[in-house]
């Protein structure tokens, strides 16, 4: 599929990490893609050395066009050089920088999408900012009230309730608002994004098998089963609470378009396993685009050139796919 038409903004992430090599690597290895980098143009070069690759960097400014093949690069610069697997605080700022400014560049019309890297959560709350992922900065950057992640692999796709809290905060979080908000910007996105016209949901229970009736937790009977009936319609269906045990098994996957997990552990597990390496990162909600990687940022081999951009390729290719309408069934 020829994807050059769309320029794909490109935030490498936490610079220690391995972002800033697999920016480099995607260029290289797929150059029928347009990349408009946010980064520090130095950083970039830096993993291009690193990788025995002949400097790939062309900086961009306003008006200028971006070429398939071509690494341009959105100059944002770093408060300090980057020590790979080294993590320091005082970057903190240029990596939420990055964000903000590649999110401009599509509100410009100048990038269709947005592709992000990996960030390190603690070192930027180390720093003083509160941040908790990508993909609760990027609502509030957009003024969102609910926004969705999903991880999309071949084969599955599971939309998450709650994302990044802590296990013994999630009962409190989940209410039957929530869900419903939950299972109807997946459906509605999976009709608009995805070109599903009839969307088929399971979403899981959050208790072991879905709560025994009330025996083991209220939770999937008071919020989840209420908030799966108000959301029924004739072009959607639902089926659930599911016990979470019996959700992913072959036959139960392959009658439905998306799993709507209640929280992170319950859902991308079986994801990861399923198709790590492949699988890709959405966020749902958004007035734009935002795909990402399904890993971190692998302080333990970064500037070791081993670093491999395959999970960055089919994030960025999902990008594409999404912003052309021509996405295909992971």
């Amino acid at each position: 599929m020829n994807l050059a038409p769309t320029v794909l903004a490109i935030t490498p992430g936490e610079p220690a990490g391995i972002g800033p090599e697999i920016t480099v690597k995607l260029a290289r290895e797929h150059p029928e893609l347009r990349l408009l980098a946010v980064a520090d143009p130095d950083c970039l070069r830096r993993a291009a050395a690193t990788l025995g690759v002949q400097d790939p960097v062309v900086e961009w400014h306003a008006g200028m066009d971006v070429q398939p093949g071509v690494l341009a690069c959105l100059p944002v610069r770093m408060e300090c050089a980057e020590r790979p697997g080294l993590p320091d605080p005082r970057n903190a700022a240029y990596v939420l920088d990055t964000l903000r400014q590649a999110v401009g560049l599509i509100s410009e019309g100048i990038a269709a999408a947005l592709v992000t890297g990996p960030v390190h959560k603690s070192v930027i709350n180390d720093a003083g900012f509160g941040f908790s992922g990508h993909t609760e900065f990027l609502a509030a950057l957009a003024g969102c009230k609910q926004v969705v992640m999903m991880l999309a692999a071949p084969g599955l796709r599971v939309a998450l309730v709650t994302t990044h809290l802590p296990l013994r905060q999630v009962p409190d979080a989940i209410t039957r608002e929530k869900v419903e908000a939950v299972i109807r910007i997946t459906a509605r996105e999976l009709q608009e994004r995805f070109g599903i016209a009839e969307p088929r949901l399971q979403v899981l229970g959050l208790n072991p098998h879905a709560g025994e009736d009330g025996h083991l937790g209220s939770e999937d009977e008071a919020i989840i089963r209420p908030a799966i009936e108000n959301c029924r319609s004739g072009t959607v269906t639902i089926d659930g609470p599911v016990p979470a045990d019996t959700a992913f098994n072959p036959s139960r996957l392959g009658a439905c378009d998306a799993v709507i997990a209640m929280y992170h552990d319950q859902g991308l597990p079986v994801l990861k396993h399923f198709g790590f390496g492949r699988s890709v990162n959405i966020t749902l909600g958004l007035p734009f685009i935002r795909t990402s990687v399904d890993h971190g940022t692998a302080l333990d081999i970064a500037g070791r050139g081993l670093a491999e951009a395959g999970s960055f390729f089919h994030a960025a290719r999902m990008a594409a796919e999404l912003a052309t309408g021509r996405s295909s069934a992971p």
